[in-house]
């Protein structure tokens, strides 16, 4: 590879700095919420986005979609929402001329690049599982036809953890499916400051693109040619097995406080979206670096505690930050 390498991870990184540069017109603060979701984006994957109400979730996604040039659709899921509303619906036609019917497919908001699944909490489960089957397959089918959805096709669902009632809690099963899972917290005073002076003003900053969908989908061809040494490999697995209370590695707090630990597929999301952060900041190569950066969204929403540690107020995240302590590289 070497010069054509070379040249790529530079055009990457630099790509990078200026989309942290773009996105920073609008979006004040959150910079490892930012980095999180578009490691997501190049490594292919999906991202669960948690966040109380009033942080600027929408705002967030619809200016990375700007970012990238790419087709934008926002779902607002609710308890009567249908796969049918999601995917499209077919529609009896009738030709004036000849009379003739048929049927045509009306596609539906999940034809886009970036779709916002906006409180996908709020829906039944049938509907939930119909947007993590086309998340999966990277196609619907309707009426015995299968269609293919565009690419690069990426999904951003919310949660809103703050209330229950009248949700549908994804199950820990299906939360396996998203890459990631971004927490975005509230802004520091000095940030919440410099973002209500900034989007108070007259003028209205504007994100401009950087990335086309055939350059991100070249870069999401190369993230997986990022070369990563055993080491790297056999940390991750160590990691995420030592989180399975059942497992030899697990720590002692894992065994009293954990019911379920992270399966296979965390072991290969912290180095597909370690391969992509190391694309990011200019390296052709994955460093445990990478894995500690990225074990707290890939694994809090795969490691389930018992009820000891719920009765304690302990977290996913406190078990991690523990077992990022405690497992050697």
């Amino acid at each position: 590879m070497q010069d054509q390498g070379r040249e790529a991870v530079e055009r990457i990184a630099g790509a990078g700095s200026r989309m942290l540069s773009e996105l920073g017109k609008v979006i004040v603060g959150q910079e490892a919420v930012i980095e999180q979701i578009i490691v997501t984006l190049l490594a292919r994957g999906h991202g669960l986005l948690v966040g109380v109400p009033g942080l600027g979730k929408t705002l967030l996604v619809k200016s990375i979609a700007r970012l990238f040039s790419l087709q934008f659709k926002r779902i607002q899921f609710t308890p009567d929402l249908m796969p049918a509303d999601i995917f499209g619906t077919e529609v009896m036609e009738e030709d004036a001329g000849t009379g003739r019917r048929e049927f045509r497919f009306i596609r539906g908001p999940v034809f886009a690049h970036i779709v916002l699944a906006d409180e996908i909490n709020r829906t039944p489960p049938k509907t939930q599982a119909a947007l993590l089957e086309a998340m999966g397959e990277r196609q619907v089918t309707v009426g015995g036809r299968t269609y293919d959805l565009d690419e690069p096709f990426f999904v951003l669902a919310t949660q809103n953890p703050i209330e229950l009632e009248g949700t549908y809690p994804l199950p820990e099963a299906q939360l396996d499916r998203f890459l990631t899972s971004v927490v975005m917290d509230y802004l520091g005073p000095e940030d919440e400051a410099r973002m209500v002076r900034r989007t108070t003003a007259p003028e209205e900053p504007s994100v401009e693109a950087v990335l086309s969908g055939d350059e991100i989908c070249r870069i999401q061809q190369l993230v997986r040619q990022v070369p990563v040494s055993d080491n790297v490999i056999d940390y991750a697995v160590r990691l995420v097995s030592a989180s399975r209370p059942t497992s030899p590695e697990a720590t002692e707090m894992v065994r009293g406080k954990v019911k379920w630990g992270a399966g296979s597929r965390a072991s290969q999301a912290l180095i597909l979206a370690g391969k992509a952060r190391a694309l990011l900041q200019g390296r052709y190569n994955v460093a445990c670096e990478d894995v500690r950066a990225l074990a707290l969204p890939v694994l809090r929403h795969r490691v389930i505690t018992n009820f000891h540690a719920d009765a304690e107020g302990l977290t996913s995240q406190a078990i991690i930050q523990d077992l990022l302590e405690r497992v050697p590289e």
